[in-house]
């Protein structure tokens, strides 16, 4: 039996399987997709956000 064909047998001939892989698929690019998203754009707001610059503006303890 070729890879082909057993992929087949066990992913697209039952409807069910087929779909829980679609799923599964978009729910983990859904996933990268957030990561690296989020990776981008503090390296490109690096120093601009909150995160960077609130230890100027908060207040310390002893103050």
């Amino acid at each position: 039996m070729s890879l082909s064909s057993s992929i087949y047998n066990t992913v697209m001939r039952k409807n069910w399987a087929f779909v829980g892989v679609i799923f599964a698929g978009a729910f983990g690019a859904d996933i990268a997709f957030d990561v690296y998203a989020q990776r981008f754009w503090d390296w490109k707001n690096q120093g601009r956000q909150w995160k960077d610059i609130r230890q100027k503006y908060a207040l310390s303890e002893e103050e």
